[in-house]
């Protein structure tokens, strides 16, 4: 078991090591990486609900007349449209066009006993990136009527994902959340407490997260695990977040997105609005190159030997890309990888092979996602 004492702990951190959470340090914190089976956490969220804590994450709140303004200078997302319960899935990049982070912004909805003056936005920012990304809004509001608030450590994020999480939640909640349309949020009470609910997720599931003040976390949390306890529903750790966000194929920071790529190799134009608007790292990427630069690919293939970060993709004995994550999937019983490779070889179809420790395996350029839930 690794030492915590430097780590910092999320609100639930007692509840993982009491409940055999294999602790690791990921990103400063004190993370559970699985309790017992990775496979096992993985089918549960396939297949009924899986529970997350995720208070890891960095939670910013935003105020001042000038905030949709001021996020529209810093997001490659339109921001300023926003209507109240929306939220979106956007990038913050460097005058370069590199990937300082991907975030999600909320546009406030609703009203809380609890907080009588709220923010009229949110922002979800990757843990590791949570100090760096703060420290660049705060240098950048001053030429904004705006106002950045940390919460993370005042606050849980919990998230229930899979088949079973929406009926599991919404008995706790004041809302109708049946009704909570994907990629919208609400201001409410969860087992009577102020929460900020939100039908999104990271892992290809239909699901909800839940930010709620820190001392009202475990009361949600253990009542909402013995809720999908009874439907074979698990806690589930920071390996099997991995391997259903890789089939899912969702980037993640460090891997896929980094200060060295820009969205449009990474594959999310759709989070990149151009027109008539300007933010940071706009003119970089208006005068991209296409065909320039690495572009992310999925790739699959045979046997059981998983590709990891730092692979070599080759075409023949040509290095032509590398691996950015990969993994044996539970889902699909093979291994599935992503990669960055060169344009002349991204087509789907393309054969490629993946060096692992200077065995060549043969793998095929296919479409990402690798998984898409049932509507």
């Amino acid at each position: 078991m690794p030492t915590t004492a430097n780590l910092a702990h999320t609100p639930l951190h007692d509840w993982h090591a009491a409940h055999g959470g294999r602790m690791v340090d990921f990103a400063g914190w004190s993370m559970p990486v699985q309790y017992a089976s990775i496979v096992d956490e993985h089918n549960a969220t396939r297949t009924a609900a899986g529970l997350f804590d995720i208070s890891h994450m960095g939670r910013l709140a935003f105020h001042g007349p000038d905030t949709a303004k001021f996020l529209d200078a810093m997001v490659t997302r339109r921001i300023a449209d926003m209507k109240p319960g929306q939220i979106r899935y956007g990038l913050m990049c460097n005058a370069d066009g590199g990937i300082l982070d991907d975030v999600l912004v909320y546009r406030w909805d609703g009203e809380l006993q609890s907080m009588p003056n709220p923010p009229s936005f949110h922002m979800v920012v990757n843990a590791s990136n949570r100090q760096k990304i703060l420290d660049w809004l705060v240098d950048r509001q001053v030429e904004f009527a705006a106002r950045t608030e940390d919460l993370t450590h005042s606050t849980a994020m919990i998230a229930l994902q899979g088949p079973l999480a929406i009926e599991k939640t919404d008995p706790l909640c004041d809302c109708e959340l049946t009704s909570l349309r994907y990629y919208r949020g609400i201001a409410t009470r969860v087992l009577g407490h102020d929460c900020y609910l939100s039908r999104t997720g990271y892992t290809g599931e239909d699901g909800c997260e839940i930010i709620c003040p820190a001392e009202n976390a475990v009361e949600i949390w253990e009542t909402l695990h013995e809720s999908i306890e009874e439907s074979e529903g698990m806690a589930v750790g920071l390996g099997a977040r991995d391997t259903l966000r890789l089939e899912a194929g969702m980037p993640l920071y460090g891997h896929e997105l980094s200060e060295n790529i820009n969205p449009l190799q990474a594959g999310l134009d759709f989070a990149v609005n151009l027109p008539d608007r300007d933010f940071i790292g706009r003119d970089a990427l208006v005068s991209a190159t296409e065909g320039a630069r690495p572009v992310r690919v999925g790739l699959q293939m045979d046997g059981r030997r998983a590709a990891r970060d730092g692979c070599p993709v080759l075409e023949g004995d040509k290095p032509v890309g590398t691996v950015t994550s990969g993994t044996y999937s539970p889902t699909f019983e093979r291994p599935l990888a992503m990669a960055y490779v060169k344009p002349a070889v991204s087509a789907i179809g393309t054969p490629l092979s993946v060096d692992i420790r200077g065995t060549q395996l043969p793998a095929t350029v296919v479409p990402l996602p690798f998984y898409q839930r049932g509507k």
